[in-house]
């Protein structure tokens, strides 16, 4: 057994396929496939089902995984710890976060490029009960999103808490002006009044959507959702051309970006989740992880 073998495992689990596993392994897909027939003899079990394409993991296959999502990421905090001790803070660090989180992500990385020229990042989009598991298997180094922060604590994790600023009501005042009239004032909407207009939102499976949902049953609303996308640049394209309302958290960039756009606040409660910033135990965490979020806590404290 070597880590290559585990890393081809590991890269099969997230790709799905022989062919993209081998391409994310720069081997062939013979070679991928017979590393991991060798992996197979040398522990005596099958860890794949195999037909004409990739079929899943046995029960075996996926104890074994277990254990090489753990041995390849200690192998990779290993690497970067010791390129780190030769040339500083190097590499590419995994975020993954999830939409409508309420922190401007990319002025954080811009600001933090300060301390850390050398820095690359590679960022995910997530669901908030995908994101737990991918810090979890190690496929991010560094996870924004939504939490349960007591589970955290059971599992270890580092927390940088997001503050909470509100949930605002985003639209064009071009296609609704009603909510900018003279003596409308800065008096937060009532959720009747939002689910009586046109909305641009995200897909149920996301927890915000999720949160939304809750409030708008409790009351018994039944809101008028025009557009529902995962992607929020096509929400943002249907709140400008006045398909709809947003409803999104504050915190982001959007007042900078869409100076066309406006902005009112919506009478919620906080969300039963926390949005945080989460990184595995001090000693577990890889370099890259460690410095950003002790960087992301001081900033977070700034702001």
């Amino acid at each position: 057994m070597d880590i290559k073998q585990l890393i081809y495992l590991c890269n099969l689990e997230r790709e799905r396929h022989f062919g993209r596993a081998a391409e994310a392994s720069f081997v062939s897909q013979p070679t991928l496939s017979a590393r991991l027939k060798n992996l197979e003899r040398e522990l005596g079990v099958d860890l794949i089902h195999r037909g004409n394409s990739f079929k899943g993991f046995t029960a075996e296959g996926e104890r074994v995984l277990t254990w090489a999502r753990e041995i390849v990421s200690v192998y990779q905090g290993l690497k970067l710890e010791v390129e780190s001790l030769k040339h500083g803070l190097v590499g590419t660090l995994r975020i993954g976060i999830v939409p409508q989180c309420g922190i401007p992500l990319a002025q954080l990385l811009y600001d933090a490029r300060q301390h850390y020229p050398t820095l690359e990042y590679q960022v995910t989009v997530l669901s908030a009960d995908a994101l737990l598991e991918a810090l979890t298997n190690h496929s991010v180094d560094i996870a924004i999103g939504f939490f349960e922060l007591g589970l955290l604590q059971e599992l270890h994790y580092q927390v940088a808490c997001l503050p909470d600023r509100g949930i605002d009501l985003v639209f064009h005042p071009r296609h609704f002006p009603q909510w900018v009239a003279p003596g409308e004032g800065n008096a937060p909407l009532a959720l009747g009044d939002v689910a009586a207009m046109p909305l641009c939102l995200a897909e149920p499976s996301r927890y915000f959507r999720r949160y939304l949902d809750e409030h708008f049953r409790a009351a018994g609303l039944h809101p008028h959702i025009q557009l529902e996308s995962a992607s929020i640049f096509q929400l943002l394209q249907g709140i400008y051309v006045g398909l709809g309302c947003g409803i999104m958290p504050r915190g982001h960039l959007l007042p900078g970006m869409t100076p066309e756009l406006r902005a009112r606040a919506i009478a919620l409660p906080a969300m039963k989740r926390q949005g945080a910033i989460a990184i595995a135990e001090a000693g577990r965490a890889t370099p890259l992880a460690a410095a950003l979020f002790d960087f992301a806590r001081g900033w977070l404290a700034q702001r």
